[in-house]
């Protein structure tokens, strides 16, 4: 049923309540309960992310020091709770926030080898104040119009190769292999080996099958489902599975990495150039892929119109940069507009009351944070292939028939998790991109700023000898 929200002279709310009038429900031809139902089956859908993102932030850095997992996941649950809430009031979608796929790979394989993690939250909120600024000013949607399409989608893609890529290393499925000839191979000695390993296999065709079938919270799903046949196996076949889990089931959150930042980066430790190209990456990471995402769920709702325009889009715009800013200050990563809020539309959800109902739920789930620790990280590797799929899908709307979307595509997707890092498949893409087209006669095809993309991006693949150059540390 289509509901044009773009037309709200079509429906009247005459006689309406408050709320109704606020939120616009009747207006865009929905009801009460349908908001409702909406917003809580958006939070199934994506509460995943409450156990995936301490495991994603998990990595040491630059110092050797770990983000405590608990802390991480009440900052995450409470980050989606409030920027959910405040996206619902401000804007009247219905679209949620929670901490961005990708950006947070970013940050935990890409940035924080060279940074401590205060200095790498400092990066994402100052990635968000320039996405205010730009949303602001209308400059974000100019930008988000010069790169290609191909560009933009290919990002996708190969960010969810590098996060599928990081859960088969993560449970063991993909191993290093001895004398590093060929570099990797399967499990142990060519074959899956180890009880951990074969949950992260169960788990994955579980959800596998789930999201085939198009269940609600398929991943939710299989991560408790995968969890407890982890246990029921561990307990009559001890192989030393880590659940981690010594205290209750509710507890008060652990906010102790709220304010967590550090602007005061070692220079002797990581170069400026490396640190404005950790910015600039993070920047395209939230760009494109979050305009993209309220671009297509707006679609979804009936919300846009035939530019792809949707209602109130520079608040919007404005909210998602300080959803950056906030989970940068949290240590959660930055928030960002969910994909997984179609799956609320997709319930009749067409207002931002769903959204306060998906956000108030998030924030209850911060009590219940001690939960996430039952989770094997061999089985929670399993929902990073899954993402990582789903991520994937978006190649079917590249055309490869002209080699010059084709290369550069492929080098994007490819590069990201041939070196464990999405700033150089980007990079990789966006320089090859202007090559093949300027000198194959088509360079007035490439916008200005493209041009300077590229050159920044050579800089920044030039760095090494470049600080040779000028004696910089």
């Amino acid at each position: 049923m289509s509901h044009p929200s773009t037309s709200p002279e079509l429906r009247t709310d005459e006689g309406a309540s408050a709320l109704d009038r606020f939120f616009e429900i009747t207006r865009r031809g929905s009801t009460l309960g349908a908001e409702v139902r909406g917003g809580i089956v958006t939070f199934v859908t994506m509460a995943y992310i409450v156990i995936l993102n301490p495991i994603i932030l998990s990595t040491p850095d630059a110092v050797g020091t770990t983000l405590d997992a608990h802390a991480v996941a009440a900052s995450t649950a409470l980050t989606a709770g409030v920027m959910t809430i405040v996206f619902g009031l401000v804007t009247r979608l219905p679209f949620a926030f929670a901490a961005g796929l990708g950006i947070n790979a970013f940050l935990a394989f890409s940035v924080v080898g060279s940074v401590t993690w205060p200095e790498a939250m400092a990066l994402v909120v100052i990635n968000g104040v320039i996405i205010v600024i730009l949303a602001a000013t209308g400059l974000r949607k100019m930008i988000f119009d010069a790169v290609p399409v191909q560009l933009k989608l290919a990002i996708t893609v190969g960010i969810g190769l590098f996060i599928a890529f990081i859960g088969f290393v993560d449970s063991g499925f993909v191993t290093a292999t001895e004398g590093g000839s060929p570099p990797v191979g399967l499990g142990i000695g060519g074959s899956v080996a180890t009880v951990p390993t074969l949950m992260f296999v169960i788990t994955l065709l579980l959800g596998g099958v789930l999201i085939a079938l198009r269940v609600r919270g398929a991943i939710l799903i299989a991560l408790v489902t995968g969890t407890v046949i982890a246990a029921i196996v561990n307990a009559i076949w001890p192989f030393g599975l880590d659940f981690g889990f010594t205290g209750g089931i509710v507890a008060l959150p652990d906010l102790s990495l709220i304010g967590a930042v550090d602007f005061g980066f070692d220079l002797q430790r990581v170069s400026g150039v490396a640190l404005i190209m950790f910015v600039f990456t993070l920047l395209f990471s939230n760009f494109f892929d979050a305009m993209g995402t309220m671009t297509g769920l707006a679609k979804e709702a009936d919300l846009a119109d035939a530019k792809g325009d949707f209602p109130r889009i520079k608040s919007a715009l404005v909210v998602e940069g300080v959803g950056a800013i906030v989970g940068g200050g949290t240590s959660s990563s930055s928030a960002t507009v969910f994909v997984e809020s179609g799956a609320g539309i997709g319930e009749g959800a067409r207002t931002g009351l769903a959204s306060v109902v998906t956000g108030g739920l998030f924030v209850l789930a911060m009590f219940f944070t001690p939960l996430t620790s039952l989770v094997p990280g061999e089985v929670a590797a399993a929902a990073l292939v899954l993402v990582g799929a789903m991520m994937l899908s978006q190649i079917k709307n590249i055309d490869f028939s002209d080699f010059r979307v084709l290369l550069p595509v492929f080098l994007t997707a490819t590069v990201m998790p041939m070196t464990y890092s999405i700033a150089n498949g980007i990079g990789a893409g966006f320089v090859s991109w202007i090559v093949l087209h300027a000198f194959s006669g088509k360079a007035k095809t490439i916008h200005p700023l493209l041009w300077v993309v590229g050159i920044g991006f050579v800089l920044f693949f030039a760095r090494g000898p470049l600080e040779a150059l000028f004696g910089v540390a």
